[in-house]
Parts: C-alpha cells; structure tokens; sequence
C-alpha cells in the first residue's frame, strides 16, 4: 500500500499511538480512512470525465467525418435526379423553336395550318376570272 511494508506501516502506527494517545487514535483512523476514500473516489470520478471527454472529442471527429459524407453524397444525389436542370440543358436550344412554332400556329389561319404536300411538280395555273363590268348608263 502506497509503496510501504509492513514494518513501515507498524512503525507509523506506534508513533501515532504515542502522540495522540489510545483514545483519539480510533477517531482519527476513521477520519483518515473518509480521507483517503474521498481521494480515490474524486480521483476516479475526475480519470472518468477525462476519460469521457476523450470519447466525446473523438465521437464529435467522427460524427463531424459522417456529416461531411452525408452532405458529399446528398450533392451527388441532387446532381444525379436533377431532371429539371438536365432536360433543360439539354433542350435549351429547342425551348426557342418550340415556343416560336406555337406562336406562328396561332397568327396563321386554319386553311394555311393544313399541311401541304410537298412535291417537285408544277402546279397548274388557275385560270383568271373575268372582271365583271358594270353597267353605267350615260
């Protein structure tokens, strides 16, 4: 204990006995035994915390290294199933062409909107109506 024998421990024994006398020696070994288990036990409880605190720096490390992978995955998975940005990108030259053709339908009138037929023949001329005369009497 603490380092010392038997014979040491003796030896401060007798010297306590003589100096305090057989009666307070009871007392005072009791007071000295609370002593010594209040020190071990705030020395446990302080090695505990240390202890603790170590864990919890490296958990917050760690917790710290997922919050960086989640975040890391979680922006390739927006990148991956962004279907707006990827159609658009995509398509962003058609969006004009498109959006032109559907304004062009709806100034034509709906004769012209048929499709026609397209051929490399001539067509036949259409034979000019006569202009009617009108009938002034002088």
């Amino acid at each position: 204990m603490f380092g010392m024998g038997f014979t040491e421990i003796l030896f401060i024994a007798v010297i306590a006995i003589l100096f305090m006398g057989p009666d307070k020696l009871p007392g005072a070994m009791v007071e000295i035994a609370k002593f010594f288990r209040t020190v071990k036990k705030t020395v446990g409880d302080v090695k505990d915390s240390l202890e603790q605190e170590m864990n919890v720096s490296e958990i917050k490390q760690e917790a710290l290294a997922y919050k960086k992978e989640l975040l890391d995955a979680g922006e390739s998975l927006n990148k991956v199933t962004d279907i707006k940005g990827t159609i658009a990108s995509g398509l962003s030259d058609l969006n004009d062409d498109i959006l032109g053709d559907d304004d062009m339908e709806d100034e034509t009138p709906k004769a012209a909107s048929k499709p026609e037929k397209v051929t490399f023949e001539k067509k036949p001329k259409k034979a000019k109506k006569p202009k009617k005369e009108e009938n002034i009497d002088v």
